[in-house]
């Protein structure tokens, strides 16, 4: 097949990639175990965990979800909790017991958290005590039969780990009061694991590995199926890409993504573990004095992040005081990376920021610029090893260099499908095994993609996909709203954000009531930043609501 951007492959990397090298995830890395047992490979406000006691603790909890929980293979396990070092320890351990890892974000609302874990069928969930009660809400109505309850302390030896819970507990009032009856501690469960002899479970890489919840193009969150050939296959990719940039052994990586989230589960817990990288947890990046403060301590060499995240660094003038005669590598995905961003990074650093382009229905690497750039070009990158892409018309031809159509994925890496919906499955995955990605994107000559546009009405804030309908569900709950649509404007520090234009029902609603409301049942990156009354919206002749027209009416 005539693939045009192979002209501009970098020289080192392949055209393919040997999968089968692995038998699973767990098998990738019981081999960097074996290579860099005592080398850190996690490190989390001033606590180092070497690979070989990660892979210990992953051990006891894989025995524990095996011995003491009776899992049966391919059960449920939701985990919901920032970046912590309890977090590599119980997905290790998940994977490791034949089981599926079930990613939560933290912040969700007690809907959300329903929905997913209904959906999921989760038999288990691993929470960080903050955000317990928010499952104490909803658990009754899910098949969630064993809680493990971690607090932020406790990977951290003692009395540290005493110091920190009882400080985030008490001081800060981080942690609501919760009542779940039976729930173990992180802790307690690892030590009763301990007490019993793991049974290796036969895994292979077509086993279901993750379910990862994303909108897909349209609608309510839906599991993307991940298996271990998808998250192996896009390890190999990514690490045959950077191979030429990284030392095996030596890399420090800053992890400020969530680790939940597919970019930094897949680039930083996978990728960078398989080559012995030490991964330096940030668990929250929000917090960018503190987060400043943390990369003064250590030789960061690589980062991974989004382009509100780098913005905002950039911004800070105590930033650019610090030693960047160690960093060599600055990886933005999850949302376009803007140019005045990158040039300014560059600027501070010395490094470029290469942008990649992913989804978590391809694990998600699909593209990346070489990592040989100078300088911010605009694109999106190149299709990685074993990856075809295509750029085709609404009739499903493929298009010329220069033409603008959806952009089609086809590779090891895309996703088996969404589970238990057949019907959104067929929609985006064609018997070619094309993905059909809803981007909108251009191939240069030279066979560089740039996205030009979406496809359909979903919103990127700061990297997280926000869908229109399920933020216009919950406004149109309100008892005092008539109608309501929800369309995506830009923003400067998220990228974009959500404007909802309400007709109401109650004449004294206001603005603030509706945002009080939205706050109350949607996490905070899909509550509305502004708000616009209207006495009547657009339709189409059978009534339907014609966003773009309101889309076009703002900025």
């Amino acid at each position: 097949m005539d693939r045009p951007w192979f002209q501009s492959y970098p020289e080192h990397v392949p055209h393919d990639v040997h999968i089968e090298e692995f038998s699973s995830i767990p098998d990738v890395f019981a081999q960097s175990v074996a290579k860099y047992a005592d080398r850190p490979a996690f490190v989390n406000m001033g606590k180092s965990l070497s690979y070989g006691e990660i892979d210990e603790r992953a051990t006891q909890f894989a025995s524990f979800l095996q011995n003491e929980l009776k899992l049966p293979r391919g059960a449920r396990v939701a985990v919901m909790m920032p970046n912590l070092l309890q977090y590599p320890i119980t997905i290790f351990g998940i994977l490791k017991a034949g089981l599926v890892v079930v990613n939560v974000n933290p912040l969700y609302t007690a809907r959300e958290l329903e929905h997913q874990l209904k959906d999921s069928g989760a038999q288990a969930i691993v929470i960080v005590a903050n955000f317990a009660q928010t499952l104490e809400k909803i658990v009754a109505h899910t098949e969630v039969k064993h809680v493990v309850v971690t607090s932020i302390g406790d990977q951290f030896d003692f009395p540290k780990r005493l110091v920190v819970n009882l400080a985030v507990k008490y001081l800060k009032k981080m942690v609501p009061a919760y009542r779940l009856p039976g729930h173990l501690g992180f802790n307690e469960a690892l030590a009763k694991g301990a007490r019993h002899t793991f049974q290796p479970v036969p895994i292979t890489l077509e086993d279901l590995a993750f379910l990862q919840y994303t909108g897909g193009t349209t609608g309510v969150a839906k599991g993307a199926m991940l298996t271990h050939r998808n998250i192996v296959a896009n390890m190999q990719q990514a690490h045959a890409w950077i191979k030429g940039a990284v030392h095996e052994g030596g890399e420090l990586i800053v992890t400020a993504l969530p680790l939940y989230h597919i970019f930094c589960l897949t680039a930083n817990c996978m990728v960078f573990t398989k080559i012995g990288a030490t991964n330096l947890l940030i668990t929250n990046p929000r917090d960018i004095p503190g987060f400043i403060k943390e990369l003064a301590k250590y030789p960061v060499t690589c980062m991974t992040g989004v382009n509100t995240l780098f913005n905002a660094l950039a911004n800070k003038p105590e930033f650019s005081q610090l030693d960047f005669s160690t960093w060599k590598l600055a990886l933005g995905g999850g949302m376009a990376v803007q140019q005045a961003v990158a040039d300014k990074w560059k600027k501070i650093t010395g490094v470029p920021l290469v942008e990649a382009y992913g989804l978590t229905e391809t694990s998600p690497a699909a593209m990346i610029n070489p990592l040989t750039i100078k300088e911010y070009n605009g694109m999106i990158g190149l299709p990685v090893p074993a990856t075809d892409a295509q750029v085709r018309d609404d009739e499903g031809r493929v298009l010329a260099a220069g033409e603008a159509g959806e952009l089609f994925i086809k590779g090891p890496q895309v996703m088996k499908g969404y589970w238990n919906r057949p019907d959104e499955t067929d929609k985006v995955l064609g018997a070619d095994g094309f993905l059909a990605t809803g981007d909108v994107a251009v191939m240069s000559p030279t066979g560089y993609f740039k996205i030009v546009d979406r496809k359909k009405d979903m919103v990127l804030v700061s990297g997280f996909n926000v869908y229109p309908n399920e933020v216009e569900d919950v406004v149109a709950a309100h008892p005092g709203v008539l109608e309501v649509a929800c369309v995506g404007v830009n923003d400067e520090k998220t990228g974009e954000a959500l404007k909802i234009f309400v007709v109401k029902k109650d004449p004294a609603l206001t603005a603030e009531a509706i945002v009080a409301y939205c706050r109350e049942n949607l996490t905070n990156y899909k509550v509305p930043k502004q708000v616009e009354f209207r006495s009547e919206l657009p339709k189409s002749n059978v009534g339907k609501i014609l966003r773009r027209e309101l889309r076009a009416t703002t900025t």
